[in-house]
This record gives structure tokens, sequence and C-alpha cells, in this order.
């Protein structure tokens, strides 16, 4: 039974996930405790509930404290299953956090699953759909996972009421990936999308957006409306090198602040991203620390750490023999090598795929 302080590091709701995550993939129960302590409304939410429950039925696990407010959780899992799954928040909390609880137990499970996610698509403070699927799903993919996404319906902040669908088929040898050097760009696209508030807000995004980056009128923008059960709107820039890596950088919008600060922020991102040589976004970062670690080892090159991340790398090294390298280069891109230092647990053994 591991032990996790739910308060070290940036203490959020990301210790919850990967535990779960982990003590699925591994078949170790855990004890977490002082959970999101570093919140202002400590303990679990609806959407974090909803990821314990998910992973719950995933593993058919055995839990203590699963109750909304709760600072402390026991999870004790048995089996993981592949099969349907539906997992409805009940919030705008983030499908895709909830996916990223389930997710690495599907990949190794013993046949096909279907998840379907109702909740957030869209919220800040987490993954976006487009990011979910053409950048963390689509890297998944060179690792040699196969997962498909499919939007159903948009559910903006603070309605929630979006619908994801995911389709996991078990992984039959990981890749190693190595993410170093950024290709050359060949293809660059700015998107706005509105639902239930004026158009015009959506145009002046996109523009905006255009003209802080220096983008020609040539560039690829456009302008959607779409239908959700609550107002909202989002703004992103998708960048993609001759690698075919994508990175996204998404705004959200706001009451009472303009859709020109809006895209101004997103602008602020895409030139931070821009003026370094590293391939892997700070998003991303975060998210590709557990999949590497499944796969037995990798690397890539990054922006400097967030707390979140380090956070993030400090859980996966509590569950598996890992030896990590992080080197700031000079540039102060930041290059993160990850390998097995011992053997690892019987179920990952089994997935990855000779290195030679």
């Amino acid at each position: 039974m591991h032990e996790i302080d739910g308060s070290y590091g940036e203490g959020g709701g990301q210790i919850l996930r990967t535990s779960l995550a982990l003590s699925l993939v591994t078949g170790a129960g855990v004890t977490i405790g002082n959970i999101r302590a570093g919140r202002p409304k400590p303990g679990l939410l609806r959407q974090h509930l909803t990821a314990v429950q998910a992973a719950a039925a995933v593993g058919g696990a055995e839990l203590e404290g699963a109750e909304m407010g709760s600072a402390r959780l026991v999870f004790r899992p048995r089996q993981v299953r592949a099969g349907q799954y539906h997992f409805a928040i009940g919030t705008a909390g983030s499908c895709a956090l909830v996916l990223q609880t389930v997710l690495p137990a599907l990949l190794l499970a013993d046949g096909p699953s279907q998840v379907t996610l109702e909740g957030g698509t869209h919220n800040p403070m987490a993954p976006p759909f487009e990011f979910l699927d053409r950048v963390f799903l689509a890297t998944l993919r060179r690792l040699g996972a196969s997962v498909t996404a499919r939007l159903e319906r948009h559910g903006f902040y603070p309605a929630g009421g979006g619908r994801i669908i995911i389709h996991v088929e078990p992984v039959r040898a990981w890749q190693r990936l190595a993410l170093l050097q950024r290709g050359a760009s060949v293809h660059r696209e700015i998107v706005a999308t509105v639902s239930k508030i004026p158009l015009h807000i959506a145009e002046r995004e996109a523009e905006t957006l255009r003209f802080r980056l220096n983008w020609s009128d040539a560039e690829v923008r456009s302008v959607r409306v779409t239908d959700s059960p609550g107002p909202g709107n989002t703004v992103y820039a998708a960048l993609t090198d001759d690698q075919g890596h994508t990175e996204i950088f998404t705004g959200f919008g706001e009451i009472g602040v303009q859709a020109e600060t809006v895209a101004k922020r997103v602008a602020a991102e895409v030139a931070e991203y821009s003026r370094s040589s590293a391939p892997v976004g700070r998003h991303l970062a975060d998210q590709l620390l557990l999949p590497l670690a499944l796969a037995g080892g990798g690397e890539f090159r990054t922006l400097p750490l967030t707390p979140h991340t380090e956070t993030n790398l400090h859980i996966i090294r509590q569950f598996l023999p890992l030896a990590v390298e992080v080197v700031q280069a000079e540039d102060r891109t930041v290059r993160i090598s990850l390998s097995t230092t011992a053997l690892l647990p019987p179920c990952l053994q089994n997935a990855i795929s000779p290195r030679r």
C-alpha cells in the first residue's frame, strides 16, 4: 500500500489522478491524504469524485473516503477490465482529466474499450478537446497506443453538458519516443468557436490573434458556431511541424474580459513557445511523463518545468522504478530523460517492445 501526501508540491488534483492511474496499472493499493490541500476548496469535488468512481469501475476497486469534500481516500484495485464505460461528471468538470485517470489502465487491459464522458470539454485549467485529440492522443499513438476520440457535443464552463467518446485498443508493444528537435513549421491555423454568444466575438479573437502573431492572411483562420447546453467561447492557435508534431494553445472567453484580451493571452503563449527550440510545450510535458514511464522510458525537450510537472514526476517515482534526468540548457530549454532502473510490474513488462 502506497502512502501519498496530497499536499506535496502544488497540492492539486493531479496528485490524485496520477496516483489512481498508477495504482490501477501496478495493482498496488494507495492511500492519499491531504487531498487537494493546496487549493482554495480542498478535498474531493465532483470532478475528482467522478475520477475516483471511474477508476474504481475500471479496476473493480474497494474504496474508503470516496465522498464529496473528503481529504483522505483509500483505493484498493482488483483487476482492470476492458469494456464499455459511461461516466457523467454532472458539472463542467473536465472530461479530459477524468480520462487521464483510467486511460493508462485501459491501454494495458485484455481487450478494447469504449469510454463515454459527459461534462466539460472546453474549460479553463484543463486540456480542451482539440489538445486532447490532436496533441496528447496523437503523441500516444507515436508511442504505440491506438486511441481515437470523437467530440459529440461541446461543454463549456460553467454549464458543462458536453460529450466525448474514446475508443481504446490495448497496446501491443510500446515504442520508444524521443522528442528532442522541433521540425520546420508546415501548418498553422487559428480557430475561434462560439456558442450562444455573438459571432463577432470569435471574429475579433481570430483577427487579433493573427495580428499579434504576425501570421499572414494566408494562414488558415476559421470562425465556428456550435450548439452546447450553455454559452461559451474558445480560440486556439495550432502549429504543426514536419515531424508530425502539433502543439495547440487555447484561450477561453470570460464574462467581462474583452475578446482582444483573450486573444492576446494566447498570442503570448504561442510567442514563448515559438522563441524556444523545444518541440514539447509545457502542457504536453506534464501529460507525457506517465505514458513514457509506462513505456519503460523515453526523452523529450521542453520549456522550463512548472511546479505541476515537477509534482507529477515526483508521484510517478513513488510507484515505478525510474531513473530521471532533468538537464537545463543555456537556452533555458529542459531535457527530460526517463528510464527504468529495475524490473517493472508484470503488467508493464509484457507491453514493452525491444528497443534495439
